[in-house]
């Protein structure tokens, strides 16, 4: 049992002996951190002292957090850098860059030398700079004087993100920080340039004016959203108290109506109603709901008939054997 652990110790003894020496090298790059305007070229370098004779292999690799992919891999470029980003030595230009190209990516090289392999790498972070879009404001078309009210700005594609700044009737507002001119100027309101938030706590008629807010983040032009009218109103306090009494006088007299109708009896629940109205001439009249007759004199009538419901006229002696749970079938209609 000894035996055989020693033979396999002096294998792997020997195994270590075969195997090609690996040492690092010195990679070096211009700029770890590449900045490039969206649309525009960008460049990584990667450098190394490596003589021209020496056998190299290149290789770039993009790191994402879920995980690594090929960049640059057996002489030519994968993925979405395929046909617009060329080698410049051992380092890669990338021309016409977007906000997908963001990341870091990772120079790797290897040299075969008589000391065996060598490895070395180097880290670059690129970060592609998007000027802002136009902004979404939201401004209130009115507001009652002395009640809370935001006005927001935000727009969503600037890299890195957009600064924002809000203007009353054309004017710069003041960033209230509680010290110096904005302290001083006694401003109802908080401006806060990193939300895009401004907020009165108490909105006073003299905030009544026309908004817009403006984003920027040094790339490209500032953009601003369209002007939107504030209008800061005091509290009608004689409309309100105007609105309340005729609402109450109109509630007054729905009830008295209702009253006088159940009086008398236009809300009966019953299946069937018989009316004896009288003229010249008796009639009675039977309806399964309510109906209405309008008399012009001797034998003239006008029946309305209102739903399904149809009125019939029936004899006098029929009206004994008329009720609720008997139907009648009548021996002529009106």
């Amino acid at each position: 049992m000894a035996s055989r652990s020693l033979r396999l110790l002096l294998l792997g003894y020997l195994g270590v002996l075969s195997y090609p020496k690996v040492s690092g090298i010195s990679i070096e790059t211009d700029n770890k951190n590449v900045k490039a305007e969206e649309f525009k070229e960008a460049i990584l370098s990667c450098k190394h002292k490596f003589s021209k004779g020496m056998s190299l292999r290149i290789e770039w690799k993009k790191i994402q957090s879920q995980g690594v992919s090929f960049v640059y891999y057996n002489s030519e470029f994968t993925g979405d850098l395929r046909g617009r980003a060329e080698m410049l030595n051992t380092g890669i230009r990338i021309r016409n860059v977007t906000r997908k190209d963001s990341g870091t990516y990772r120079c790797e090289i290897s040299a075969k030398s008589e000391e065996g392999q060598r490895l070395g790498e180097a880290t670059i972070t690129l970060t592609v700079l998007v000027a802002p879009t136009t902004p979404v404001c939201e401004v209130p078309s009115s507001a009652m004087t002395g009640t809370v009210v935001e006005l927001s700005c935000k727009e969503s594609e600037g890299s890195p993100p957009s600064e924002y700044q809000w203007y009353k009737n054309g004017v710069a507002l003041l960033e209230k920080t509680g010290m110096g001119s904005a302290r001083a100027a006694n401003v109802t309101y908080s401006m806060n340039k990193k939300s895009g938030t401004l907020l009165f706590n108490t909105v006073t008629k003299n905030d009544t004016g026309e908004y817009f807010c403006e984003a920027s983040n040094g790339i490209g032009l500032p953009q601003k959203c369209s002007v939107k009218r504030m209008q800061v109103d005091d509290l009608n306090i004689g409309g309100i108290i105007t609105a309340v009494v005729f609402v109450a006088l109109v509630m007054t007299l729905c009830g008295l109506g209702v009253f006088y109708a159940q009086k008398k009896g236009y809300f009966t629940s019953s299946n069937s109603l018989v009316l004896k109205l009288r003229s010249v001439t008796t009639a009675t009249f039977l309806c399964s709901h309510f109906y209405s007759a309008t008399f012009y004199g001797k034998g003239t009538s006008r029946m309305t008939r209102r739903g399904s419901c149809s009125c019939i006229r029936l004899p006098s002696s029929s009206l004994g054997k008329a009720t609720s749970r008997t139907p009648v079938r009548a021996a002529s209609r009106l």
